[in-house]
């Protein structure tokens, strides 16, 4: 091991509620978190570990901003958060077009607004370590799967998602829950002989068993593998056709019933 190589970034996602996941980057002993629901789990891990000097928050939803304060207040980490969402602490609003550096960590974010689960939704993407990609993405893109539309229309979800799905193939999809067992269900239906799919379904079934995460994911895995993201294939289109029990003529009309599909899907 060279002793004077730079230290590599880990990734860390944390447990939290009932199936969020808390993400927390940690480098040359300092540490930043994304979307802590509650400030518990991140309180266990800073103890005789990094220092948190970062918090970075995608929607304003209670699971992603409820520990922010006792965080804040216990830590002095500057919160970094959606310009046009009312969060309960927020020292630097964000939007598309800005970049947010990490410090302690020498790390750089640029801010993408991704609309759709909530109005004022942004990510934040860049790399942890060179040739090693990233975006939070909070409950925007998940793992198979993608957020509900609580106040975006299903054209701007459509938007958002093609976004992130324009960043590079092996960028680490950091999403917010531990849906993907269930998502993958779902997607199953729509794509019964989609074989990378097959084949992801086992590997969850098998991380699940041993209670690991199933994140992060990839944008290429991702690309391959969710219907929300392949609204554009012709056979992802005769599903959510038949489906809908209507002919679908764009890939926007093809999301929004499979949004649909999946809002209920039992």
């Amino acid at each position: 091991m060279n002793p004077s190589a730079p230290a590599q970034a880990v990734l860390t996602p944390i447990p939290a509620l009932s199936d969020n996941y808390i993400w927390m980057v940690q480098k040359n002993g300092h540490a930043f978190v994304v979307d802590p629901g509650e400030p518990g789990p991140v309180e266990a891990l800073l103890r005789d570990g990094p220092v948190l000097e970062a918090i970075l928050i995608t929607h304003h939803h209670g699971d992603h901003v409820g520990g922010v304060r006792a965080l804040q207040q216990r830590t002095g980490a500057r919160v970094y958060g959606p310009r046009h969402e009312n969060i309960p602490v927020c020292d630097v609003p964000l939007s598309e077009g800005d970049t947010v550096d990490l410090p302690g960590t020498g790390l750089r974010f640029q801010v993408l607004d991704i609309p759709g689960h909530t109005a004022g939704h942004i990510a934040y993407a860049g790399p942890l370590d060179p040739g090693r990609p990233a975006v939070f993405c909070g409950d925007t893109l998940f793992a198979a799967g993608c957020g509900r539309l609580f106040e975006g229309t299903p054209a701007q979800m459509f938007d958002s998602l093609d976004k992130l799905a324009g960043l590079p193939p092996d960028t680490l999809v950091c999403c917010a829950h531990e849906y993907t067992a269930s998502n993958i269900r779902w997607a199953l239906q729509v794509e019964p002989d989609n074989a990378a799919l097959r084949e992801r379904a086992l590997d969850v079934a098998r991380l699940r068993a041993r209670d690991l995460p199933t994140v992060p994911s990839s944008i290429g895995l991702e690309l391959e593998t969710n219907p929300f993201l392949r609204a554009g294939r012709a056979d992802v289109r005769a599903a959510a056709g038949r489906h809908a029990r209507s002919p679908l003529d764009t890939p926007q009309e093809v999301f929004a019933a499979l949004r649909q599909w999946k809002n209920d899907f039992r």
